[in-house]
């Protein structure tokens, strides 16, 4: 019990080491001034970047378990969509404080000039309640139901996000439409018919392994 408890405190210690990379690089690049000649940019790009992989991890994580029943993996969903919302926060951060200098005049025509921004904006709002609630406490209060259809959002604060990395880029959109099949792809394994297919499938694959 206790080497069990030791490996699985050595797991999370390792997977939030994992998740703070893409932060201490950056933090490491913006002071040996390795951000390019536009730093600015090229914060909020990473950042931005960075949160959409988070989320579309935490996407990930319900299909995947439930088409290799690997149960165990339910338990990385809450903290990977914490870190989403933690890059979000910093690429928001990015553009309203070191591009716009917090200057709410000149960031509101910026929302209403570009639309990648005014998407970008709604899907990091969205993401706002999703982690404020991600406690147990907010479970227990908001009830499981109610819970879990709240947090239905990140179906939607993703795919928004997909759609302001498509407009944010000026020329190759091969990546973000890349993000974006993969964001699809997730949500379609989420309707009830195609898991119960995968779930026939993935119980007929391990049933084959054991013979």
């Amino acid at each position: 019990m206790e080497r069990r408890q030791s490996r699985s405190h050595r797991f999370w210690w390792l997977f939030h080491l994992l998740a703070l990379v893409p932060l201490l690089v950056l933090v490491w690049d913006y002071f040996s001034k390795n951000l390019t000649y536009n730093p600015i940019r090229e914060i909020t790009f990473r950042t931005g970047r960075t949160a959409l992989l988070f989320l579309v991890g935490s996407l990930a994580v319900t299909p995947v378990s439930a088409l290799f029943g690997w149960a165990a993996l339910r338990r990385l969903r809450r903290p990977l969509g914490l870190y989403a919302f933690l890059y979000a926060l910093l690429h928001f951060l990015t553009f309203a404080g070191l591009d716009y200098g917090f200057d709410w005049t000149l960031i509101r025509g910026a929302l209403f000039e570009n639309r990648y921004a005014l998407v970008g904006l709604a899907a990091f709002v969205l993401l706002i309640p999703l982690a404020i609630t991600s406690t147990n406490g907010w479970v227990r209060r908001l009830g499981g139901r109610r819970w879990r259809r709240l947090h239905q959002l990140v179906y939607i604060a993703a795919l928004l996000a997909v759609l302001h990395y498509v407009w944010s880029v000026k020329a190759d959109i091969r990546v973000p439409l890349a993000y974006g099949a993969v964001v699809v792809v997730l949500l379609l394994l989420r309707l009830p018919f195609v898991r119960q297919v995968l779930s026939r499938r993935a119980s007929r694959a391990r049933d084959e392994l054991c013979l």
